[in-house]
């Protein structure tokens, strides 16, 4: 399958971001718990990472089942919990397939550096297809005190324009980047482009731990 142009990218991008926001509007604030079995709130469990199984689930299993509404077909989840993306669609009358890898963040912290995926699984990724399509779709999440959390909208940027890109050599190789409020503050870049420099970081990431090594010895 023949790459689409990026202005044909960003316009999909566009489309997926609008179709998720009306999605999480439409399923207003999730009850994680009630004020009485948590009579101090949140405390420690106001993170992203803690509550975001949940929420995740809820925004595949109502994708599937809206994706007519929502101008998306072919919505079908990953079969593997280590995939690299969560969830493949196809955007309304446009024949490629976007894979779509689902992060959360609490609203004020959504365009902080954090990990994206394993890099050699991206690596990996892109070998099964080289003009893949995949998305980082950041979803910002909100902690009330009734224990609810809404989702406030989301970000959707293609993982080969993220502006800097990082492997952290003592975090299990992960690739680590900052996400994107608006699109046109892209690099916009091919895949191949991006691959080129996510091996030069692996590379770079490699040393770092040989030298590391080196030290302890």
């Amino acid at each position: 399958m023949s790459s689409l142009s990026f202005k044909k990218v960003a316009a999909c991008c566009q489309k997926i971001r609008t179709s998720l926001n009306t999605l999480c509007d439409g399923l207003g604030p999730i009850q994680i718990g009630s004020v009485e079995q948590f009579p101090n709130g949140w405390g420690k469990a106001a993170k992203g990472r803690t509550v975001w199984r949940i929420v995740e689930e809820a925004i595949n299993q109502n994708l599937k089942k809206e994706s007519e509404n929502l101008g998306v077909d072919e919505v079908t989840p990953s079969e593997s919990e280590s995939s690299i993306y969560d969830v493949s669609l196809r955007v309304s009358s446009v024949e490629t397939k976007f894979f779509l890898n689902f992060k959360a963040a609490v609203e004020g912290n959504e365009t902080e550096k954090g990990d994206i995926s394993k890099a050699r699984k991206l690596v990996e990724f892109y070998d099964e297809g080289a003009t893949r399509q995949l998305l980082i779709v950041t979803f910002v999440i909100s902690f009330h005190d009734d224990m609810t959390i809404q989702i406030r909208r989301c970000l959707v940027t293609p993982i080969a324009w993220l502006p800097d890109i990082y492997v952290n050599p003592s975090n299990n190789g992960n690739l680590q980047c900052s996400q994107l409020e608006n699109l046109e503050d892209a690099t916009r870049r091919s895949n191949k482009r991006f691959l080129k420099l996510l091996k030069r970081a692996i590379s770079t990431a490699k040393r770092k731990q040989a030298a590391k090594r080196g030290e302890k010895q």
